[in-house]
């Protein structure tokens, strides 16, 4: 088996821990905290004779080492459980909910990238110069700044200060009132139906806005869409962005100061050349690494983010969920979005040992 397989599979079995903790954490944290499910979902005046047969409907009445037994069991048949609050399967409400958050993160990411790596590169070139410490400066305000309170700047002045303006951005929701994004499947005439045997597949994918927008040429809808990301997005992606500008300039400055990036400019190469191909590369590991580590806190902070910004993803269900008891949808977003967290780093071990192949024989 090639070297480039073997350290795939490794870091796929070691996953599998991982996950386990998390959902034996999640399940055991949801049912210790303070607070009883029935009263925060059917309300304060619900009498003791309605908890005590809507704790048994539910199963809550079971130790809990009973009770994550058939948790587990479910969960290996591919079954995540209903709502309580909703009685909706939790699948059904990740197909609505989690295309928001993907397109939220992914945005957010992009922008992080392509906004943090040139500013650290910038900022190691003109080491000590008024462009380097204006973007320390900005970097660390940036990590310092909170999600909600830099998302409630942005509103106030892009959606208040701004209003009637052609800078004015939308403060909340994901597409304007009488605009609708019709689902490529319905555009293309591919017959596909509520009871049709992948419709929830189907929806999951047409539900991601700007990308449904795009393949189906809607770009009023798109244009529209990505409006509406732009506050959001912008506010998520500061940390991040933040962060890899600080990596980037560091890992540029140890790399420049290295004897062959000297031989290099000695050859008489082009500064481009020089720095792209031999300086950048070679600083590029740690900054890979520092941007898939960065998903983690872009996951979490999408509960803050789309709380402020009115979005309902998976971060805003999950914050809703918490605050009602609603165990089933608790446990299955948080391992939801641990599964996407576990892959991306997946993806990171994986380009990491591709840049450098001696880390495949670690």
């Amino acid at each position: 088996m090639e070297p480039m397989i073997q350290f795939a599979v490794r870091r796929i079995f070691s996953a599998i821990p991982v996950l386990f903790a998390v959902i034996f954490v999640t399940f055991v944290l949801a049912r210790i905290i303070p607070g009883d499910p029935c009263k925060s979902i059917l309300g304060e005046k619900a009498t003791q004779q309605v908890c005590e047969k809507f704790t048994r409907d539910f199963g809550l009445d079971k130790p809990i080492p009973v009770q994550f037994g058939i948790y587990m069991g479910r969960i290996l048949q591919g079954d995540l459980g209903n709502s309580i609050r909703f009685g909706r399967p939790i699948t059904l409400m990740l197909a609505e909910r989690l295309p928001l958050t993907t397109e939220l993160g992914l945005s957010a990411m992009i922008l992080a990238i392509i906004v943090g790596i040139p500013a650290g590169i910038i900022s190691a070139l003109r080491r000590n110069s008024a462009v380097d410490v204006t973007t320390m400066v900005g970097a660390n305000v940036g990590v310092s700044m909170p999600i909600f309170f830099l998302g409630l700047l942005l509103i106030y002045f892009f959606a208040v200060i701004l209003k009637d303006t052609p800078f004015s951005l939308p403060p909340s929701g994901r597409l304007s009132p009488g605009v609708s994004s019709r689902p490529f499947f319905e555009v293309f005439d591919w017959g596909i139906t509520r009871d049709s045997p992948n419709y929830t597949f189907y929806r999951y994918i047409a539900s991601h806005y700007m990308f449904n927008s795009l393949i189906t040429r809607d770009f009023v809808t798109l244009w529209d869409a990505i409006k509406h990301m732009i506050l959001p997005a912008t506010a998520l992606s500061t940390i991040p962005l933040s962060i890899i500008a600080r990596m980037t300039r560091s890992s540029m400055l140890e790399v420049l100061d290295k004897e062959y990036v000297r031989t290099a400019y000695a050859k008489g190469l082009q500064d481009r050349t020089v720095i792209m191909r031999h300086a950048f590369r070679s600083a590029l590991l740690p900054v890979v690494t520092i941007t898939g580590l960065q998903l983690g806190g872009v996951l979490g902070g999408a509960v803050l983010t789309e709380t402020i910004f009115g979005l309902s993803g998976v971060g805003l269900s999950l914050f809703e969920a918490i605050t009602s008891r609603d165990f089933p949808v608790i446990q299955g977003f948080t391992l939801i979005i641990t599964v996407i967290y576990v892959f991306f780093n997946l993806v990171v071990d994986l380009s990491y040992a591709y840049l450098d192949p001696r880390i495949r024989l670690d």
